[in-house]
Order: C-alpha cells, then structure tokens, then sequence
C-alpha cells in the first residue's frame, strides 16, 4: 500500500495492488484406473455435473476444451477438482502433466463449466422413505463417492429396489459393483427397512 499525505487540504489516497490467486494443481489416482483427478486450491463447483461424452460438453466451456485432447474420454466436475477418464491404451504418464498445466490455464482463465450453477442447497422430494433414502446418500454416501473422483444420483425407489446412478470415477470402475453392494446397499438396507436392493442405472 502506498499511502501519500498532500496539506491544504489533507487527504489521504492509497493504492492498492491486487493480485491474482495462484493456482496450483495437483493429481489423485482413484479406484478407476481408466480415471484421474486434478485437484485446485479453488471452488470450481457448488454440486456436481458430467460430462460423459464431447457432445454433451458442448455447452460446458471448460469440458469442451478438454475434449479436444484426442485422449480424454470422459470428464467429471466436483468441488476443487475435475475427473478426467482416457481413451484405452493411453499412458497416464504421457498426458498427466499436459491435462495438469491446461486444467491451471483453464481455472485461471475462469473458464465456465456450465451457463446456470446449480443451486447449493440439495432439495429432497417424494415419500417419507424416498427422502430418508436420499439423505443418506447425500450424507454419508456422497463424500466418500467424490473422495473417489465420481459421484452418485439417487434415480427412484420402487418395490423395495434403489436405482442410483454412479458418474465420474465410478461409471466403468471395476470395483464399482462391489462399492455398490457391498457398501451402499448394505448401509441402507441397514438404516432404511425397506430397502431390499440397491442397483445401478446404465448411463
């Protein structure tokens, strides 16, 4: 800050110099070695949203711009990071830190990831079960899903079957059907009496 003092009259002015927030990037591997997460020190996201496929990301700045990479397959956003799936018989080494150094540019660039943010708050709908169900997922659920560079959306709830569907890291991920069964379903078969299944929706 610099700060200067002028008599007759006094007054004060400052200037002050605003600097940018630096970006940094770092990678996660997930359960799914087809996947990858490039983490920032930023909120990209309130939510998340996926991008499965190019046609899908066209209204997605960010996404589409991903997708020109001949090796990106697939592309996830959560929070502080972006999930990126490659194309069969491409090395992570090779393209890791060309996806690290675009993933900075774009943040700093503040390139969109979608028109209109979803909102922050998650709304419940349906019967009293229904949102039992869903509140568990959100809760307990979720953040271990997205530690993992995937996702989980709750689809319906019809004769006792939970239909969720899984994104990012999780769609594709070998060991997605035992996280589903072995995890998920356990959990609310255990907290929700209803519940005698819990299955997977094709994407």
């Amino acid at each position: 800050m610099n700060i200067c003092l002028n008599k007759k009259p006094v007054y004060i002015c400052s200037t002050y110099k605003l600097e940018k927030m630096n970006i940094n990037v770092y990678t996660e591997t997930t359960p799914n070695p087809a996947t990858m997460k490039f983490i920032v020190n930023k909120l990209l996201i309130n939510g998340s949203v996926d991008f499965p496929t190019r046609e899908s990301a066209e209204k997605s700045q960010f996404a589409k711009e991903l997708y020109k990479f001949n090796f990106v397959n697939g592309v996830f956003f959560a929070s502080n990071f972006v999930t990126v799936t490659k194309t069969e018989g491409t090395v992570w080494e090779d393209i890791q830190p060309i996806l690290k150094e675009f993933v900075k540019g774009a943040v700093e660039a503040e390139y969109k990831i979608q028109e209109t943010e979803a909102p922050a708050d998650v709304e419940f709908e349906g019967t009293e079960t229904e949102i039992k169900i869903q509140q568990i997922l959100n809760d307990y659920v979720r953040p271990a899903v997205e530690q993992d560079g995937g996702a989980i959306a709750y689809r319906s709830f019809d004769e006792g079957v939970v239909t969720v569907e899984l994104r990012g890291s999780c769609s594709g991920c070998p060991s997605s059907t035992i996280t589903l069964k072995a995890g998920i379903e356990n959990l609310l078969k255990r907290m929700v009496p209803e519940v005698t299944e819990v299955v997977s929706e094709a994407m």
